[in-house]
């Protein structure tokens, strides 16, 4: 089993959680370099659920939807009885795809050699076949992958032992209440691509330190001296009172921003759900999906308040993507590696911080090296997350 010490720039003393008055904070190589972009992953990535998209989309038995996740192909399906399938979205054949996007139909068929599937995953047909020998069919079907689905939202994971979905959104429905997110409908998708690494982006949402000085314009909405953080064990909740002052989201009201570990965010407020998928792309670049939900998207008030919050939302986005990408370029710097947590307004990115920390620690531990960077080339020491060559004694 490899052990954590084994690993340039993951050793114990990095990978231990701390507590929050004393801790610093993770090394600025986490977020810069490309040994990491890959430990991300397959650690992270690999390791947890992954938001895939609405239930919307998969309304009609047939349907399907496709995906990337820790960098694997992946369809999600509604086979003709009604349940939810995920599958590597890979030909048993030779690699092909099964599908190019959304679509619907009786089953999924190869776009390179045209191998047919069945919805739940099994081989149905092979073309010009009749010469092979000694095969069977019950040997190709599709390999599948956990799918679930929580208030409409459908995740995956690739990993088949991790906790159920139910276990991480715990707490979730009950705190919102009444607000009911099944009660929503979708509007509005809008993506951002972010010259930043992803983890510098889930930390920008994660603390309102930075609300005074990056959203001046915030603080008209929320009342910022009210300001709270919680942590469970997968999400991390920021919440505060809307302002009584009239707007856009009506009168009064609470605001709650959730992350649930790694990279999904649900923005809560008064008759508006804003989801963000944050997905990594390479070591300095990210791309962010916003997802619009309302309780009406159908009056002329609605409409125009609709407008207003787009708007609104889109300004907000613009000024946190200008800092984030300035962060990385400091990250970058010679002039900084780590730092320290505001106690008051920075929990929830030490809370990140130590979900990150166990997962490193966790795949170490765990010696799945299957993509596992190559060993330490004694001549090369500024690429991998590598393997010490052993000391040989003469």
């Amino acid at each position: 089993m490899t052990r954590p010490d084994d690993f340039v720039g993951l050793e114990p003393d990095l990978l231990r959680e701390q507590t929050l008055p004393r801790a610093e904070t993770v090394p600025s190589n986490w977020f810069t370099e490309e040994r990491f972009h890959r430990l991300d992953l397959e650690a992270v990535f690999a390791a947890t659920w992954q938001y895939v998209g609405h239930l919307h989309r998969l309304a009609e038995p047939g349907s399907w939807l496709t995906c990337e996740v820790a960098g694997e192909p992946v369809v999600v399906v509604r086979d003709l009885g009604g349940e939810l399938r995920a599958f590597y979205n890979v030909c048993r054949h030779r690699g092909g795809p099964l599908a190019l996007g959304d679509g619907c139909g009786r089953v999924l068929k190869c776009q390179y050699h045209g191998w047919t599937y069945q919805l739940d995953g099994t081989l149905r047909g092979v073309p010009h076949w009749n010469l092979v020998e000694l095969f069977d069919r019950e040997d190709y079907g599709l390999v599948s992958i956990r799918v679930d689905s929580w208030d409409g939202l459908v995740f995956v994971n690739l990993d088949p032992e991790a906790e159920a979905l139910a276990n991480v959104f715990a707490g979730v429905s009950e705190r919102i209440e009444p607000i009911r997110l099944t009660d929503l409908k979708f509007h509005t998708r809008i993506v951002y691509d972010v010259q930043a690494n992803w983890k510098v982006y889930v930390e920008n949402f994660l603390e309102g330190y930075h609300v005074p000085i990056v959203h001046p314009e915030l603080m008209n909405l929320y009342d910022f001296s009210s300001y709270e953080t919680e942590v469970s064990e997968y999400w991390s909740l920021q919440h505060s009172p809307l302002t009584e002052d009239e707007h856009i989201y009506g009168k009064g009201g609470r605001a709650y921003y959730y992350c649930v570990f790694p990279n999904f965010m649900l923005n809560i407020l008064p008759g508006r759900l804003q989801t963000n998928l944050v997905v990594p792309v390479a070591p300095d670049r990210c791309r962010v999906v916003f997802e619009y939900y309302y309780a009406d998207t159908e009056s002329e008030a609605a409409r125009v308040r609709i407008a207003e919050d787009l708007e609104f939302a889109d300004h907000v986005q613009d000024e946190d993507i200008g800092i984030c990408e300035h962060v990385q370029r400091g990250l970058s710097s010679r002039g900084y590696d780590r730092g320290r947590f505001s106690v008051k307004y920075e929990g929830g990115v030490f809370h990140f911080q130590n979900r990150l920390r166990r997962a490193y620690g966790d795949w170490i531990e765990s010696g799945n090296e299957r993509h596992a960077p190559e060993p330490l080339d004694p001549q090369q020491d500024d690429v991998g997350i590598r393997f010490p060559t052993p000391e040989v004694e003469s």
